[in-house]
């Protein structure tokens, strides 16, 4: 059927299961939202406030449901401002394709009104990313763009089209989606994998986003099972292992448990599955682990050996190599090692608030924890409300945390927590943020009121920025530069009334649990905020200063000495 290239890309979503896209109109897409007009019955468009909130909204439905997000931009500015979102889903392998406008193809290169080469601007922070410059390729370069995205090491594809193409028409015809292929696994790397795993007293299972993208969670908990060892999961992996299990000791790395910190200096054998070995997991590099031998699995050869040499590494899909190792290993019976592990009592730091601030994000957390059953989609802003979500509340499925681990990117969880609320729309959605992050996009609450996407915005407020703070104080000899945040002045209740968002606030212990209750209740139907308020030197605590072995985790700050 003749098409116009407008018409093929909607053609082609719904070709590729996409049924949900983010986005910003203008100028250079107006075929494209003219298309979408018409398809209106079969693909809902949420419009953001602003580009980024957009893409981050992609991201967040792409980390909360499994699938392919999508984000539609204008050209020039529009396009430029997905940028910071790609970056963010680049660095955590979320599968995401944006389609941009641009000017048409006579004005490419001119300097035309919003132009701009954002093919160059994003080949850095994408996986790939294409232009278009005659609709005949138009449709197999959107189907490749959904394939690269969604295979292998997933991650961002933009696709950037002039406006004279979604304007011109050709001939289409549907084609089912790609069936996905996995890479061939080496059976000697996979035999090597084993026999450390046999000849292992104290093994040690550390596992990553990896398990999460490729659906092996239950092949996971087999495998621990199996090996019998202890598990700690990285930020990126919160939720591919029940954190209610016996085996389970916690995240490790800057802000992890002292337990998970120390299991791993008593380890022999370190597995890590579907994780890359981030700086804010090894700490220093030449300590990490060096009396183990380590075993890499993961889907990039790229990792191995980049930031840790290892012993052993498997490439391939995570699930299918779990699925061979788990075929070929018996079921150890009692380690003496890991029930010792799993007994020992680590101390952690226990903090209280002040008498003029007494509630604390932990206490929060933890009850929100407790009300939701730990089944909440818990996202997140950058800061030290990360690590407070990532260390009290117990996650026991996948895709049930959704944070910028990679990039940090403040500004992040509100979109994201749209996106995910769109994707899911049956499960609770609360976006944990603090103050500063909150402030880099709060339009996005327009997006939650106008759309009526009914998610939980809570900020903790403690009118600094918290974590930078925490860092000023131990290393910066507490020169506070630029991170008191007390002239803002900002009135939560007042700021979600003009949003038309209900806003509770939390400043004592007693309204913790009927506050989260009332918010809960509100939010099956409706948008509500919290306002939580606690002391600026509430810390993260476990913390490795930057660059320290992982092994000697700071776990109490005197704040006098």
């Amino acid at each position: 059927m003749l098409l116009t290239g407008a018409d093929i890309i909607v053609e082609c979503l719904l070709e590729q299961g996409a049924d949900t896209v983010f986005g910003y109109p203008g100028g250079a897409v107006l075929n494209i939202y003219d298309s979408l007009y018409m398809y209106s019955d079969k693909i809902k468009h949420v419009i953001t406030a602003h580009e980024q909130g957009a893409c981050h909204a992609a991201d967040g439905f792409a980390r909360a449901t499994g699938k392919t997000g999508v984000v539609i931009a204008t050209s020039g500015p529009g396009a430029t401002n997905l940028t910071t979102g790609l970056a963010t889903a680049y660095m955590d392998s979320i599968p995401l394709v944006a389609i941009t406008g641009n000017v048409a193809c006579p004005s490419l290169g001119l300097d035309s009104f919003q132009e701009v080469d954002i093919t160059g601007v994003t080949m850095p922070i994408t996986k790939h990313n294409f232009i278009v410059k005659d609709v005949n390729r138009l449709a197999d370069t959107l189907r490749l763009a959904f394939d690269i995205a969604g295979s292998g090491r997933k991650g961002p594809v933009l696709v950037d089209i002039p406006k004279d193409v979604t304007a011109a028409k050709c001939e289409y015809t549907p084609v089912k989606p790609i069936e996905k292929v996995g890479c061939k696994i080496n059976e000697v790397e996979i035999d090597k994998a084993v026999e450390l795993i046999r000849s292992s007293k104290r093994p040690y299972v550390y596992a990553g986003g990896g398990i999460i993208a490729a659906d092996a969670e239950d092949e996971l908990k087999n495998f621990v099972e199996l090996c019998n060892a202890p598990i700690s999961c990285s930020l990126m992996g919160q939720g591919a292992f029940d954190q209610t299990s016996k085996n389970y000791i916690g995240m490790l790395g800057m802000h992890g448990t002292v337990k998970a910190a120390e299991t791993l200096n008593e380890c022999d054998l370190f597995i890590a599955v579907g994780t890359r070995f981030s700086d804010r997991v090894i700490g220093d590099p030449t300590t990490f682990a060096n009396h183990a031998k380590i075993i890499h699995i993961d889907i990039d050869p790229a990792e191995f050996n980049k930031n840790i040499t290892v012993d052993c590494t498997v490439k391939g899909d995570i699930k299918a190599v779990l699925e061979i190792l788990n075929g070929k290993l018996d079921k150890t019976g009692e380690r003496k090692w890991t029930n010792e592990i799993l007994k020992k009592d680590c101390s952690e730091p226990v903090q209280k608030g002040t008498d003029a601030l007494p509630v604390t994000p932990q206490a929060v957390i933890r009850k929100l924890d407790e009300l939701t059953d730990g089944s909440a989609v818990i996202c997140t802003e950058v800061g030290q409300n990360q690590m407070w979500a990532a260390q009290y509340y117990k996650f026991k499925k996948p895709r049930t945390f959704v944070s910028s681990g990679g990039l940090g990117t403040m500004g992040f969880g509100l979109g994201a927590a749209l996106g995910a609320k769109t994707g899911c729309p049956d499960k609770t959605v609360v976006n944990i943020a603090g103050d500063g992050s909150f402030a880099m996009n709060l339009n996005e609450l327009i997006t939650a009121s106008a759309h009526n996407i009914p998610i939980i915005e809570m900020v903790i407020n403690n009118n600094v920025l918290g974590m930078v703070r925490q860092w000023q104080r131990l290393f910066y000899n507490k020169h506070f530069s630029q991170t008191t945040l007390d002239a803002r002045h900002i009135d939560y209740v007042k700021l979600g009334e003009a949003f038309g968002i209900q806003t509770f606030v939390i400043e004592k212990n007693e309204e913790i649990e009927p506050t989260l209750k009332k918010a809960l209740e509100i939010s099956k139907t409706a948008p509500v905020m919290i306002e939580v308020r606690i002391d600026r030197d509430i810390n993260v605590l476990p913390m490795i200063p930057a660059g320290q072995p992982v092994v000697n985790p700071i776990t109490e700050i005197d704040l006098e000495a």
